[in-house]
């Protein structure tokens, strides 16, 4: 009886001494693979989004609406592959988040935007901003948080702290974005005293333009000496309180007057934008109250795509206990309240445990119902396969998620 294909493949595996040591090595692989593999808790869904913004001062929602929105709708609808547009209108702004379809190509789909957007600049009103678009993807949402809290520390402190580690984290391979939430940013206000304005003969917006003009540094222009180009900077940037104070904001009587004469000027936290407090205590389930509650702060961050979560977690931590010895203070607790690379590699680790526990049922019944030889066949050949699975998704560039 002749053979077809099939047959002959297989009569050549089994007449060879080096199917036992194929099979072995393909377990290897595979084995090795799972653990080489980047694990996530994310499915990689591609559905490119977009958020679209343009600002219109001084204009009313309506208005906003019908002059910026209503227009760029019927622009943006006019892209192939976008699903849904949704607007919104406030005073002196709009944003427009658009989807486009589900496995449409993200970099296409993001230049189809912005070549529709520029090819229109002349819809938007005078006094309009040009249109600012920030991409969205799965991977902005935040893989790891980092809460810091003390109880000798206040919000403005933790947030000093927060931003100072955010700038450590950033420098970590495959870390995309850091956020810093919660906690008083560092402000410099100035308080006008209309009373001493009246008498210097100043008045507030001249004091404004004055504080911009002086804040700011450039590059001047240039010259050679001895082989030697030297560039000349004019300007420097406001750094302290007392470089605010000594701003000359106006002349009155042929004499300079100081910011420090008609204002007050104040170095310290702005009013709070958002809250993060951190509390432990009675674990009942149905008790609500806690025993301790402090003010805190929240480092998220966020990974490159692709990217091995569980690896860029335990290089986040690695990175926060070696600061702990120089940036971050004894007295501030450093709390992993997420940690997705961690709860990615238990979810692994599980579906691993359970395909190996079908396996075995399934060579048991398999024993049962065609004897130990059909029940050998399957718990070789099903590992195999799938130890193959895993090896194609580390060339090919797949995650396990």
């Amino acid at each position: 009886m002749e053979k077809g294909i099939s047959g002959r493949i297989a009569s050549a595996f089994i007449d060879s001494k080096l199917t036992i040591l194929l099979m072995l090595a393909l377990m290897i692989i595979g084995v090795y693979s799972s653990s080489l593999i980047p694990r996530e808790e994310e499915p990689q869904i591609i559905i490119p989004m977009a958020d679209v913004m343009v600002a219109y001062p001084g204009a009313s929602p309506k208005e906003v609406e019908s002059r910026v929105v209503k227009p760029l709708e019927k622009v943006i609808s006019n892209i192939k592959g976008v699903e849904h547009i949704h607007s919104m209108a406030g005073n002196g702004h709009a944003m427009l988040i658009v989807q486009f379809y589900v496995g449409e190509d993200t970099e296409r789909s993001y230049v189809k935007l912005y070549d529709e957007l520029m090819k229109h600049m002349d819809i938007f009103p005078e006094g309009a901003t040009l249109p600012m678009v920030k991409t969205r993807s799965i991977d902005d949402v935040p893989m790891m948080a980092l809460t810091l809290w003390s109880e000798n520390y206040d919000d403005f402190q933790l947030r000093q702290i927060g931003e100072e580690l955010s700038t450590e984290v950033k420098k970590i391979k495959d870390v995309s974005l850091t956020n810093v939430i919660g906690g008083r940013t560092r402000q410099l206000k100035v308080i006008l005293d209309k009373d001493k304005m009246a008498e210097s003969n100043v008045d507030a917006l001249s004091i404004m333009q004055m504080i911009q003009a002086n804040n700011g540094s450039s590059q001047s222009g240039s010259f050679s000496a001895a082989d030697t180009e030297y560039l000349i900077t004019t300007g420097e940037f406001l750094s302290t309180s007392e470089d605010v104070e000594n701003l000359v904001v106006g002349i009155s009587q042929n004499m300079p007057v100081y910011l420090k004469q008609v204002a007050k000027v104040e170095d310290g936290p702005s009013s709070p934008k958002n809250y993060v407090s951190f509390g432990y205590g009675n674990s009942n389930e149905f008790s609500k109250e806690y025993t301790s509650e402090y003010p805190a702060v929240t480092l998220a961050v966020s990974k490159v795509k692709g990217a091995d979560a569980m690896q860029i977690a335990s290089q986040v931590l690695d990175k926060v206990e070696e600061l702990k010895l120089k940036l971050i203070p004894s007295d501030v607790n450093v709390e992993v309240t997420r940690n997705y690379g961690e709860t990615a590699s238990e979810k692994v680790s599980e579906l691993l445990l359970h395909l190996l526990i079908a396996i075995v049922a399934v060579t048991i019944l398999v024993m049962f119902a065609m004897g130990w030889r059909g029940g050998l066949v399957v718990f070789f050949s099903v590992p195999l396969t799938f130890a193959m699975t895993l090896f194609s998704y580390y060339v090919l560039g797949y995650t396990l998620n």
